[in-house]
């Protein structure tokens, strides 16, 4: 089966074999070895300094790295501004709330980009510190953020930026010094191709170390994990397999060219497939321009719902995704993850067409994205 959904991903034989690796106390230098070898791999990634940088390593998913981030790096006295425009962008204020911290969402509709007069004007209103938290690919709608434009009105105001690049890091550019970024919170089972269960979050040194330990939560303990970790050890029991195919990830990552060469890799398979389908009257949702390269939305077309595509499309071997809240009923989503080769994507392609044909006709076209 192909996973075409926006993680967990479709694993290559290597990183699935290497969950079978020896079992491992974590209390062993063996573990604190192969932490280390993350730290250093996970900060490779887009070349950071480690003497600026810390990647805190945690057990988790995406979600976890993320509430670990702004649990953590919002202190009391901070407000934090929210960018909404979509479900991940929301979730950044319903963790914020969860944690009384004091949030102010600047919300816009799910296919528009985040408002930046908005954010200014809101930065502008607010006394005393602030920081800004955002999502940097929305896969409510596959929709790539401009964080530059979002750091730029960040640095004129002097706040810092806390990222949610769970379903970009590894496949999209960060700009880690070209933004104000506080730090970044990911995943490694999403561009990076691992399993479930290994998350982490990319700080600056200095803001973790301006950092209370414990703050607002004992297990997300952002820096109290980063001391244990700096120290060669963990401050509690991690998953041990998802480390050890994270670490073959990151060396086939590596061997493949890094995060450009999987960039261009996810862009070429995501226009072939929306060639297709706009060859079968079948339109994105988003503007491709404003798109990311690792998932597509599209319109449903008339007469075929969601659930009837996704069922013939599981019997052609593939998985994808529905929409989510107000677009389940108007879109379906495709991402481009994981260990796909190019007879899988003509294969996905041969079953749309196939499926597309006996449903609507051919010709038929949707509506055209905003």
């Amino acid at each position: 089966m192909i996973l075409l959904n926006p993680g967990p991903v479709t694993l290559s034989q290597r990183v699935r074999a290497a969950l079978a690796q020896p079992d491992l106390c974590h209390r062993e230098p063996e573990f604190g070895d192969l932490q280390q070898r993350l730290r250093t791999g996970l900060l490779g990634v887009y070349a950071l300094d480690p003497a600026c940088w810390s990647s805190v390593l945690l057990t988790g998913s995406g979600t976890a790295a993320v509430e670990a981030m702004l649990s953590s790096l919002v202190p009391p006295d901070v407000r934090l501004i929210t960018l909404e425009n979509g479900v991940y962008g929301e979730r950044l204020t319903r963790i914020a709330r969860a944690h009384r911290i004091d949030v102010t969402p600047v919300h816009v509709a799910w296919e528009q980009m985040p408002d930046l007069t908005a954010l200014d004007d809101a930065l502008a209103g607010l006394e005393g510190p602030v920081a800004v938290a955002a999502v940097h690919h929305e896969t409510t709608t596959g929709r790539l953020n401009d964080m530059a434009a979002v750091g730029a009105v960040c640095r004129q105001h002097g706040v810092n930026l806390l990222v949610d690049a769970v379903s970009s890091f590894g496949g999209e550019a960060i700009g880690f010094e070209d933004w104000p970024v506080a730090a970044v919170a990911a995943t490694g089972n999403k561009c990076l191709h691992g399993v479930p269960g290994a998350a982490f979050v990319i700080a600056r040194r200095q803001v973790l170390d301006l950092t209370p330990s414990p703050g607002r939560s004992l297990y997300l303990d952002l820096a109290g994990h980063a001391r244990a970790q700096d120290a060669g050890g963990t401050a509690f029991t991690p998953g041990i397999p998802a480390f050890y195919a994270l670490e073959e990830a990151l060396a086939e990552l590596a061997e493949q060219g890094g995060w450009p060469a999987r960039h261009r890799r996810y862009r070429a398979l995501a226009e072939q497939l929306r060639a297709a389908l706009a060859a079968q009257g079948v339109m994105p949702y988003i503007p491709t321009d404003d798109a990311s390269v690792v998932l597509r939305s599209y319109h449903l077309p008339p007469g075929l719902d969601y659930a009837t595509l996704h069922d013939e499309l599981k019997a052609a071997g593939f998985v994808i995704y529905a929409g989510q809240g107000g677009l389940a009923e108007i879109l379906f989503r495709v991402s481009t993850m994981g260990a796909i080769e190019d007879g899988d994507m003509q294969r996905l392609i041969a079953a749309f067409e196939r499926i597309l044909a006996d449903r609507t006709g051919s010709g038929q076209q949707s509506q055209e994205g905003t």
